[in-house]
C-alpha cells in the first residue's frame, strides 16, 4: 500500500529579508496550511535570512515547492520528499540554477539508466565525468555545503556552552 502524503524538508540557506512574508505566504498556500516559520540571520550572506521547515503533503509537493522558491532568483535553498523507498529532491542557488535528483530512502542520488548511457556514449572521459557530476548535482553540493555548515557549526556552539 503507498502512502499518498511523503515526508518533506525545506531547506532555505539563504534569503533577502525582505522576502520573508512572501516565502511564507507561499509556503502556506502549497501546504494548505499556516506553518509555523523560525527565521534566523545567515551569516553568509549580509542581509539574508535562513530557516528549515518539515512537512507532509502529497505527492509532487516538493516539485511544486522547488519551483514557487526559484521563481525569486535570489534563494540558494533545498527541497526534498521522501516515502518509503525513494523519493526526489530539488537544489538551488542563483548562479546554477535548479537540480533535480531521484533520491532512495537514504537520500542517495540515483542516475537512471538512460543518463548512464548518455555519459558512456562519449566514450571521453572528461566529458562522462562531467556528465555524471551534473547528474549527481556535484556542482550545487559545493555551492550549498558552506551554507549546510553553518548549522552545524550554531549546533557544536550550544554544545560547548
Amino acid at each position: 500500500m503507498h502512502d499518498k502524503h511523503l515526508s518533506g524538508l525545506v531547506v532555505i540557506h539563504s534569503a533577502p529579508s525582505a522576502l520573508r512574508q512572501h516565502i511564507e505566504w507561499g509556503l502556506n498556500s502549497l501546504l494548505g496550511t499556516p506553518q509555523s516559520i523560525f527565521w534566523r540571520e545567515q551569516p553568509l550572506d549580509v542581509g539574508t535570512v535562513r530557516t528549515h521547515l518539515e512537512f507532509r503533503a502529497s505527492l509532487g509537493t516538493a516539485a511544486k515547492i522547488a519551483t514557487a522558491l526559484k521563481n525569486w532568483h535570489y534563494l540558494k535553498f533545498e527541497v526534498h520528499e521522501i516515502g518509503m523507498n525513494s523519493g526526489e529532491m530539488f537544489r538551488f542557488t542563483p548562479d546554477l540554477g535548479i537540480h533535480r535528483g531521484i533520491i532512495d530512502a537514504a537520500g542517495s542520488v540515483l542516475i537512471s539508466e538512460n543518463i548512464l548511457r548518455k555519459a558512456i556514449s562519449n566514450f571521453d572521459d572528461i566529458a562522462m565525468r562531467d556528465e555524471l557530476e551534473v547528474a549527481l548535482g556535484v556542482s550545487w553540493d559545493l555551492e550549498l555545503e558552506p551554507y549546510r555548515g553553518v548549522d552545524l557549526q550554531e549546533v557544536q556552539r550550544l554544545h560547548a556552552i
